[in-house]
């Protein structure tokens, strides 16, 4: 299959009219193996793959890293084009937002884009649920599919999906880990290397804290802070925004007595790195086997 690339709208409409079934890759570049795992995932789900590498502004808050954001089309190319993937929708911000950044009609995300990490970055979902139904209405795909690394945005736009009655399947994938834990992400790169050893915290809070599911949500937090309390103290230190025990689709905070599924999830900033997080796990308590 030729590898089409469009820049405009209009080159897009014009290569969206040769393909069928199309399941898109929504990014914002700078691929890795976890978008290669979104890829290989989507390529089995229908007749065509379109990936988007599009860094969008309306999504970074002030001082965060939108100009440092790595940048690396020649490379995404390469990626995309090893791994089947029919079409690349690579815009420009005129493109996207031709009245302006923030100058025209945006998605608001409602109490949910205000919680955990929408607290920690206020407006974040805002501009992600705004550009994710963009290139819906661009790109017209059947299926989109989504990392689990960003646990809360897949649950948004799950949930933009079903309110607004948008006709795309929503699908994800399981975080793609390195071979020490961290979770894949084009971020890692700013690290140095102890910056690195302190991120591993997150992940090994993460599995320590899931590892007492049984024991119920206290016990779950309480061994996830003892290992992050290290981080804390750490040269360089974890500068911690969140660790929280949350409904999967709701996001909001789950009670001392809660049983069902969850998400453990949590997110800081190691050096001017922000990192985020997370693990599913069930709370409830092992059944007692009988002798």
């Amino acid at each position: 299959m030729t590898l089409v690339i469009a820049r405009t709208r209009e080159e897009l409409t014009t290569a969206r009219a040769s393909f069928g079934t199309i399941a898109l890759v929504p990014t914002m570049g700078a691929l890795h193996e976890g978008h290669r795992s979104l890829i290989r995932r989507a390529r089995g789900l229908a007749g065509t793959v379109a990936v988007s590498i599009f860094v969008n502004p309306l999504q970074f808050g002030p001082g965060e890293d939108l100009d440092r954001y790595p940048r690396t089309f020649p490379e995404d190319l390469a990626i995309c084009a090893e791994e089947g993937v029919g079409l690349i929708f690579a815009p420009t911000v005129d493109v996207m937002y031709p009245e302006g950044k923030g100058a025209g009609v945006t998605i608001n995300s409602g109490e949910m884009g205000t919680i955990v990490e929408g607290a920690a970055r206020p407006g974040h979902f805002d501009g992600v649920l705004t550009v994710v139904n963009k290139l819906f209405n661009l790109v017209r795909p059947e299926i989109a599919v989504f990392g689990e690394k960003d646990a809360q945005q897949l649950a948004m736009i799950r949930r933009m999906v079903a309110d607004l009655n948008i006709p795309v399947w929503i699908d994800g994938c399981p975080t793609v880990r390195e071979k020490d834990g961290l979770a894949l992400s084009s971020r890692n790169r700013y690290l140095s290397a102890p910056e690195r050893v302190t991120a591993l915290s997150l992940s090994m809070a993460l599995r320590v804290g899931a590892a007492l599911a049984p024991d119920g949500p206290a016990k779950v937090l309480e061994a996830a802070h003892t290992v992050l309390g290290g981080a804390l103290e750490a040269d360089p230190p974890l500068e911690l925004d969140y660790l929280v025990l949350v409904d999967p689709t709701t996001f909001r905070e789950v009670g001392d007595d809660y049983v069902g599924p969850a998400v453990l999830a949590v997110a800081g900033r190691v050096g001017s790195t922000h990192l985020i997080d997370n693990i599913p796990l069930y709370l409830a308590p092992l059944p007692i086997s009988e002798s």
